[in-house]
């Protein structure tokens, strides 16, 4: 026995020190082995790993998967391992309870590009510099975007402005229709939203002809057609070096953009005045330019203003002309809805141009809002986390730096929060009095959530709200007679439903306001 009442003290205190040694080394083997429990997954080929097996919609892939191996679980893409999260609890362990522990980026080919690698939504460098980066955004964006904010030195509102532009694409509307009897809506809106980006950025529009303009929007066309969230260049590196679309595209793109936005940055720096601020660009330079601020708080140099520019160019542009771009095929698809909307817009507003505040006069539009992110998804998966700790989830041990992607399409699609959640009825959003049910729309993931949830989603939410409700307020929409509509996105960067044609016939509430 190692304990006897007649051992020496020297004897009993060798035996405390190999009973301890013993308990350190079973408890070490023990931890050893729960770390080491990786997330279960599909087989995989060399090299290759399951690109093959992620077909033309990998979120919808993901949810066969989810249900033999379970909320969490691990493929290899390329050489890359990737751990999946589906599932709204664990998607909220990832994003919210533990976001600090996946709060990184991985580095990744494709993204690369956007404002020379420095973007604050791509950034791989998650820290205390991030953290100050993104509250200077977060503050210049804000600014500008209230519309409680008006004051003398603010010329460029983000209300003002989405008026001024939904008003000009009713214009649009009609005159396409008048030339053409039907039109595919998809340039105009995005001239438009992108219109609104450049006044909140640059406190400028263009017209929708301009080639310059027209250029960015071609390309950024080009880019979305090529990409997808498994781009091969970002898993295997030896295909960054081969002469094909989806692996240009981004380059090209992001290329052009920052020579865009560099072009009006600098522009900026050299007719800046601290008294006269015009917009978000002007604000970001005071930022950088204000001693006082500068000691209280972090700075930004003249590249990260670029690169903050970029990724508020970026938030405000794509999310709201592809929802927008959805609405529409939605409302001339459901005239029954659309014909509910331009009630509801006659009884509480009348023709009077619509403002922010009329959200809450109009539960009814919100909730056909917030049903098209549900029901499409078009941003179904988060833009790739990366763990900046060894952590564990769901019982899983996942590695440091371990590439995460986060399957919003599912939660969106969930049974167990969303009654037949494939079928596109806004009234589940409204409560017994017809309120909006604000606790639901919380649930709705498209903005993501916590530390790395988007700047820009009270702008796209205010945005596209004034965009609808001005529209059906002056307008009819309606399908060619006699086309069937498809409601099958084609997959990449963002969800984009197939080409479609519309009609738009003026007034339709005319009557109901007399």
């Amino acid at each position: 026995m190692i304990f006897n009442l007649a051992a020496t003290p020297r004897e009993l205190a060798i035996s405390l020190i190999i009973l301890m040694t013993v308990f350190i080394f079973v408890r070490a083997l023990r931890s050893k082995g729960r770390k080491q429990v990786s997330p279960p997954g599909p087989p995989s080929f060399p090299i290759i790993g399951n690109l093959l097996q992620l077909g033309d919609h990998p979120y919808l892939t993901f949810m066969e998967m989810r249900k033999k191996y379970g909320d969490v679980f691990l493929l290899k893409l390329g050489m890359v391992p990737v751990v999946v999260v589906n599932g709204v609890e664990m998607v909220k362990q990832v994003l919210l309870k533990d976001g600090e522990q996946f709060a990184g980026r991985p580095n990744m080919h494709t993204f690369s590009f956007l404002a020379e690698g420095k973007s604050l939504s791509f950034s791989v460098n998650y820290g205390e510099s991030w953290k100050a980066h993104k509250k200077i955004a977060s503050n210049a964006l804000r600014t500008f975007s209230k519309a409680e904010a008006k004051s003398s030195t603010c010329s460029c509102l983000l209300e003002e402005h989405v008026t001024e532009e939904a008003s000009e694409l009713v214009k649009v509307f009609v005159d396409l229709t008048s030339k053409n009897g039907s039109f595919e809506p998809r340039s105009a809106i995005t001239c438009a939203v992108a219109n609104v980006v450049c006044a909140l950025c640059f406190g400028k529009r263009y017209d929708h002809s301009d080639e310059e303009f027209l250029r960015i929007v071609k390309t950024n066309d080009d880019l979305l057609k090529a990409s997808s969230i498994a781009n091969p260049a970002d898993f295997i590196p030896c295909f960054r070096y081969l002469p094909l679309r989806i692996i240009n595209a981004p380059r090209e793109f992001y290329q052009a953009l920052n020579q865009f936005i560099g072009k009006h940055v600098q522009d900026h720096l050299t007719t800046y005045d601290k008294d006269h601020i015009r917009d978000i660009t002007d604000a970001l330079i005071n930022t950088c330019h204000n001693k006082y601020a500068a000691t209280k708080t972090a700075t930004l140099n003249d590249d990260q203003i670029i690169s903050t520019v970029s990724d508020l160019f970026g938030a405000g542009f794509e999310t709201v002309s592809t929802c927008l771009y959805w609405s529409f095929l939605y409302l001339i698809h459901y005239p029954d809805i659309q014909a509910k909307i331009q009630e509801e817009i006659g009884r509480n507003i009348g023709l009077r141009p619509p403002r922010f505040e009329d959200r809450k006069f109009l539960p009814y539009t919100e909730a056909f809002i917030n049903e098209v992110f549900r029901h499409v998804s078009f941003i179904p998966l988060t833009i790739p986390h990366c763990t900046t700790a060894d952590t564990t989830l769901n019982g899983y041990f996942i590695p440091r730096k371990t590439c995460i992607f986060i399957n919003m399409y599912q939660v969106n699609h969930d049974e167990t929060i969303w009654d037949t959640p494939n079928l596109f009825r806004p009234e589940r959003f409204l409560n017994e009095n017809r309120e909006l049910n604000k606790s639901l729309v919380e649930k709705v993931l498209i903005f993501g959530m916590g530390i790395r949830k988007c700047l820009g989603e009270d702008v796209a939410r205010n945005e596209i709200f004034i965009f609808i409700t001005t529209v059906l307020q002056q307008l009819k929409l309606k399908k060619c007679p006699s086309v069937e509509l498809d409601l099958t996105p084609t997959y990449g960067l963002t969800m984009k439903p197939k080409p479609y044609q519309l009609q738009a016939e003026l007034h339709p509430l005319r009557s109901l306001s007399t």
